[in-house]
């Protein structure tokens, strides 16, 4: 049987605007064209939408995003329709009502059918469709323990791919070294010791539990600042007020500074991340790896995804989830420890590149090709 020949993939999610998923889906389609694929993604559209086009892959944009039961039949008509069209050789699924509509459309077309089960869904019936792939893909092992606690679901289809790192990006050598002094300029950090956390500002992603941290460390470390990097999530402008009083009150010196574009130069200046994910664990820990990739370690609460990243005590350190005054010791640690294996186990087990080629490999599994 000839294997590595070309494949035409076809990825569907529902919009292309950002967010961990959506760049992945950008990231892969670009190095699925870069090996010789074809790439195909079907979205209602979005801001990374013209990407895909720039990168040479194709974006088809159909309604595969709305929720409403009563539009079902005319959506999957649709996407039959455009299915049979494209006669792809997979067609993998990252989100719950475009699984659905691909499921129902794919029917007839019997087209190899992938899933990837992004996050920890609510426990349903409509999140089971996320496991009737004829390949189930999950990033993390806590997602397989919870596939499998909450599911009965034939084990020998699940496969463990992490999200993958572009290390062409985050790569040391190539950063903005103006960015970085005018930024370190901007907020008053230079001859800082800098403490950053790097994700929107809602409850779970624990900013409440890294001020507490901070707070305690600065007490007997002024030299010690931290910085919150992230856009407000929707709605949640109250809690970044709730955020900058509780700094105020504590007297913890942190500077909020919003979303980052050059998120490669805020892990540059950093001296360390911390991943404070509190109430719901992080489902792969981009930030975690990110940040590893640009050599720069991480202190992370000790479960979902990053219990996978990090090697403790070597190139970060755990801390039990929403426990202020342990990720205080920790970052008490880090400020002697010498860290290592930083960028090098990233590169090894976590790059873009290893993620292409693993997914691949899975694809290969479901085809002739």
């Amino acid at each position: 049987m000839v294997k590595n020949l070309a494949m035409h993939i076809v990825q569907i999610l529902p919009e292309l605007n950002q967010g961990g998923v959506e760049r992945g889906t950008v990231e892969f389609s670009r190095e699925l064209v870069k090996r010789g694929h074809q790439s195909t993604v079907i979205s209602k559209g979005g801001e990374l939408a013209s990407q895909i086009e720039q990168d040479r892959g194709r974006h088809i944009t159909l309604d595969v995003c709305s929720k409403n039961p009563l539009t079902v039949p005319i959506r999957v008509h649709q996407l039959r329709n455009t299915l049979h069209a494209l006669h792809p050789d997979i067609l993998h699924a990252r989100s719950r009502v475009p699984a659905w509509l691909a499921w129902f459309a794919n029917k007839k077309l019997h087209i190899p059918f992938v899933t990837t089960v992004h996050g920890f869904n609510s426990v349903s019936k409509y999140s089971e469709i996320m496991l009737k792939g004829d390949r189930v893909i999950y990033g993390s092992s806590s997602i397989k323990d919870y596939i499998l606690h909450n599911y009965a679901v034939d084990e020998s289809i699940l496969r463990y791919i992490p999200r993958g790192i572009d290390m062409e990006h985050f790569d040391p050598a190539k950063v903005d070294s103006g960015f970085i002094e005018g930024f370190k300029h901007k907020h008053e950090l230079t001859d800082r010791y800098i403490i950053t956390m790097v994700g929107r500002i809602t409850e779970w992603k624990g900013h409440d539990c890294f001020i507490r941290a901070l707070a305690e460390v600065q007490r007997k470390h002024p030299e010690v600042v931290g910085i919150a990097a992230g856009g407000v999530w929707h709605g949640k402008d109250d809690y970044l007020q709730s955020l900058e009083k509780l700094a105020m009150d504590l007297g913890a010196d942190i500077r909020f500074v919003g979303s980052q574009s050059q998120v490669r130069e805020i892990y540059s200046l950093s001296n360390l991340v911390v991943s404070a994910a509190s109430t719901k664990p992080e489902t792969f820990g981009r930030t975690a790896a990110e940040a590893l990739a640009m050599n720069t370690p991480v202190v992370a609460s000790a479960h979902g995804g990053s219990l996978d990243i990090l090697l403790d005590g070597e190139n970060g350190f755990f801390f039990p989830p929403n426990d202020h005054e342990a990720l205080a010791e920790k970052i008490f640690q880090s400020l002697e420890f010498g860290f290592s294996n930083m960028r090098e186990h990233i590169d090894a087990s976590f790059s873009l590149a290893h993620m292409t080629e693993t997914e691949l490999a899975v694809y290969r599994e479901l085809t002739d090709r």
